[in-house]
């Protein structure tokens, strides 16, 4: 996709001019005052996949995830959360740098080689700086598997997916790692908890914090569970969306760009391919329910030790999931099911037990949130802000609207590239490509989601709604044109 190239990487990433009080998203210039004492201790559990509905302390009527749950009851909870690109390795990119993905060149899940730019921190390297021990375990799908930056431990698989019953990872420790080794009959994340409690228990210098990235492979495709999982769901009910058999009708209301991509259940065909819903449903289920577990094991460990409280655990996930809604399965597409994700952060001695926000939170957010925690000043370059702040109070300025793009084309999918504008109440989506497939170059969806939060009624083009629509586009230009892009060479 065509992109401006404003400025040079380094003075991109070292001017706090270019970011700092753009109408886009103010950063923090300096961390939360902290209680004096120790530095907590940092766990950072990523889900793959997981939305924001997909927790039983949300009120799922099937999926129990009790450990998750205790990571909100005991702290903070935001319940409009949402990542700014729906795919595995920008979204996971995003939360390393607390940058969009046009600033750090992160489009989409192409060159899996090559690294991110040197001189683009991520926050994990600014809290090793700052005297922590950092390691993170499981899917390290972001460029280069992050193998570049230095890690006390790691042990990673830089892929979508792994072999989960037979997985592959590389393994390393002092800033060096070693070679892609298999690991047979054993689960890919249960086999990456097993090292990161390792790794906690044989830790040489317990006087130092630490920061322990634990990211999931589950649930995402195939599907390969441990036995203990394979009978969960047999026999339950799965409800039909809503909007399942929406493409029967022809897809009221949705432009050529939705109804034409190919993210379908039963009619898609690749290693992925979902051929029921009542199949990649209760598969889904059952790996989150995998991931609750491993998230308790965790938990559980720090409990025993006894510094749980000693330790601020932010859990959330890289990006959501349709499950049958349109028949849709996968993310990328800007629709709630694909973008909206918990967040959810427990540190008894800086957030009260049962706090819920209802600011709009994202991925972008959590590096300058986890900084804040640790009491590190927070990089003016960073498009996100600590969410740290709203322990206290709430704040209906905190964010009004925020800016998402999705870039990958073409894809297997064939997701269009889109652009959007959300607000608290209306979203706007930009669908854009050059492609001789497609006869218009751009197509719109836009929806009230106070009214309608389903996103069934698209009202672009409607009556009315002219004024409403060039408002729109013309904040999601300044939106998208605040968001600096520096030279790819």
């Amino acid at each position: 996709m065509d992109m401006p190239s404003t400025l040079s990487r380094r003075e991109f990433v070292q001017s706090a001019v270019a970011l700092a009080g753009t109408t886009l998203l103010p950063a923090a210039a300096h961390a939360t005052a902290q209680p004096a004492g120790k530095r907590p201790n940092l766990v950072f559990f990523l889900a793959e996949a997981q939305r924001a509905d997909a927790l039983s302390l949300a009120g799922h009527p099937i999926l129990q995830t009790p450990n998750q749950d205790r990571i909100g009851r005991e702290g903070i909870r935001f319940t409009n959360a949402f990542c700014t690109n729906a795919l595995c390795a920008p979204a996971r990119a995003a939360t390393l740098t607390g940058m969009y993905s046009r600033s750090t060149g992160a489009l989409a899940n192409e060159d899996a080689h090559r690294p991110l730019p040197a001189d683009i921190p991520f926050f994990t390297d600014l809290l090793h700086e700052a005297g922590y021990d950092v390691a993170i375990v499981g899917k390290t799908h972001v460029r280069n598997g992050a193998e570049d930056r230095y890690w006390d431990y790691y042990f990673g698989h830089n892929a979508a997916a792994n072999n989960y019953w037979n997985p592959i990872y590389k393994e390393g420790s002092a800033g060096r790692i070693g070679p892609a080794r298999q690991y047979q009959g054993v689960w890919a994340d249960e086999l990456a908890v097993e090292r990161a409690l390792q790794w906690l228990e044989r830790r040489r210098d317990r006087s130092r914090p630490f920061c322990l990235l634990v990211w999931f492979m589950a649930p995402h495709a195939p599907f390969y569970r441990p036995r203990r999982y394979l009978d969960l769901y047999n026999g339950t009910p799965i409800p039909k969306p809503a909007t399942f058999d929406d493409d029967l009708r022809g897809y009221p209301g949705k432009p050529k760009s939705f109804a034409e991509a190919t993210n379908k259940i039963g009619t898609t065909v690749f290693s992925d391919t979902c051929r029921s819903l009542e199949e990649v449903v209760k598969d889904y289920y059952a790996g989150l329910k995998g991931v609750d577990d491993l998230t308790g094991r965790i938990i559980g460990y720090l409990e025993r030790e006894r510094i749980l409280d000693e330790t601020a655990i932010l859990q959330g996930s890289d990006h959501g999931y349709f499950l049958g809604e349109w028949r849709c399965y996968d993310k990328r597409l800007m629709h709630e099911p694909s973008i909206h994700v918990p967040l959810m952060i427990r540190y008894p001695r800086r957030i009260r037990p049962g706090t819920v926000r209802s600011e709009m939170a994202l991925d972008l957010d959590i590096a300058p949130t986890l900084l804040d925690l640790a009491g590190i000043a927070i990089p003016a370059h960073l498009q996100g802000r600590s969410l740290l702040p709203l322990a206290d109070a709430p704040n209906p300025d905190f964010r009004r609207e925020w800016y998402y793009e999705y870039f990958e084309w073409p894809n297997p999918e064939s997701v269009r590239p889109c652009q959007g504008i959300r607000t608290e109440r209306h979203k706007l989506i930009r669908y854009v490509t050059h492609s001789e497939k497609f006869a218009d170059p751009q197509e719109f969806e836009l929806y009230d989601l106070q009214a309608d939060p389903g996103e069934r009624d698209n009202l672009w083009g409607r009556p009315g709604y002219a004024a409403l629509q060039q408002e729109l586009l013309s904040r999601l230009d300044a939106l998208r044109q605040a968001v600096p892009v520096a030279k790819t060479a």
